[in-house]
């Protein structure tokens, strides 16, 4: 079969927020929002990526902006198809054959048959010849250059948009897992709710996101830091502009961010003890967006007495680790989620 000559092999880290495609050989090549803008009169794509989110609030009735992942896994498998067969064919335009391209998908560890059939099968309509599937926290773990197939314990403690995800991993294996749906959505949530609450001021995610980004944190600065969050009135419906601290907004996530330390102590609790020696001498590695949450690993430092790293440039580890996997499958079999393997028909 020629599609093999012709297409390039990709690892797709398919997050809640974002999707990030890396392409055999390049790295790399695609980070946009996992948002499509849909004509609800003829269902087809009107935007996707960074032009869909950049309509999203903005758009007449007859255009709708559709996140199509839900807390990781696919909630809209249709659009989930359109946004995956977009960019699979934006990273092969100067192809001059219709792509089929070997695919590792990133997943939520614990998703149901169902749920992980359905990425694979979405991979497979949008083009793909053969479409595989490995957890995330595993590729995250490979895309942070963790020694996963050695003898010795590894933490990835993976905060992403929709799910924080915990794993201790061992020998090409995952000893100890762990999943919430509590992760960086969770967190704008917060801020949205703290505005309302306690400033009568209505903001939508993308401004909760930037002050997030701006002046959220999980432990104390040493210089705290002041953000505008502007937005509507709930009282007169007029804008209306309000100065917050880091120390306001700390105080707004806390909630979401416990529930992460917490799930991370519950994770070394359940850890056999040869392991978590290797783990007090390596140290817990974070990546994901949440990962970049100001003061997040002096919090779980000073919580665990354990050392506490960020991952290199964390926001790409998972399609990283993807890609990885897509470069050399044989060295990978034991990472590979259960059943992985979906080929295309014909």
């Amino acid at each position: 079969m020629l599609y093999g000559l012709f297409s390039r092999d990709l690892g797709i880290d398919l997050g809640t927020a974002n999707t990030l495609v890396y392409v055999r050989g390049k790295g790399i090549v695609i980070s946009e929002p996992s948002v499509v803008a849909i004509d609800t009169k003829t269902r087809r794509a009107f935007g996707v990526g960074v032009e869909a989110k950049a309509m999203v609030g903005k758009t007449p009735e007859s255009i709708i902006a559709v996140r199509p992942l839900k807390d990781g896994v696919i909630a809209d498998f249709d659009t989930v198809e359109m946004m995956l067969h977009y960019f699979i064919r934006k990273v092969h335009l100067q192809r001059l054959m219709a792509p089929h391209p070997r695919v590792v998908i990133g997943i939520p560890s614990g998703v149901t048959e169902v749920e992980k059939r359905a990425a694979k099968d979405a991979a497979l309509s949008a083009g793909a010849r053969e479409a595989y599937t490995i957890e995330e926290p595993m590729a995250a773990a490979i895309g942070a250059g963790l020694p996963i197939n050695e003898p010795v314990g590894s933490m990835i403690v993976d905060i992403g948009g929709g799910t924080t995800e915990v794993a201790v991993i061992s020998l090409g294996g995952i000893v100890v897992n762990h999943s919430i749906r509590v992760a960086g959505d969770e967190i704008d949530d917060a801020i949205i709710q703290y505005a309302r609450r306690d400033h009568n001021l209505v903001i939508g995610e993308r401004t909760a996101e930037n002050a997030k980004i701006a002046a959220g944190s999980a432990y104390p600065l040493e210089e705290e830091i002041r953000v505008t969050l502007r937005g509507r009135d709930l009282l007169t419906g007029l804008p209306k502009s309000v100065e917050v601290s880091s120390v306001e907004l700390r105080d707004a996530i806390s909630q979401p961010v416990n529930t992460i330390v917490e799930l991370v102590k519950t994770s070394i609790e359940e850890t056999p003890p040869e392991l978590v020696a290797d783990i007090m001498e390596q140290g817990i590695t974070l990546a994901g967006g949440g990962a970049l949450l100001l003061g997040i690993d002096r919090r779980l430092q000073t919580e665990l007495k354990m050392p506490v790293y960020r991952a290199e440039d964390p926001l790409t580890c998972v399609a990283r680790g993807t890609g990885r996997v897509a470069e050399a499958l044989h060295l990978y079999e034991r990472a590979l989620a259960s059943g992985s393997e979906l080929r295309r028909s014909g």
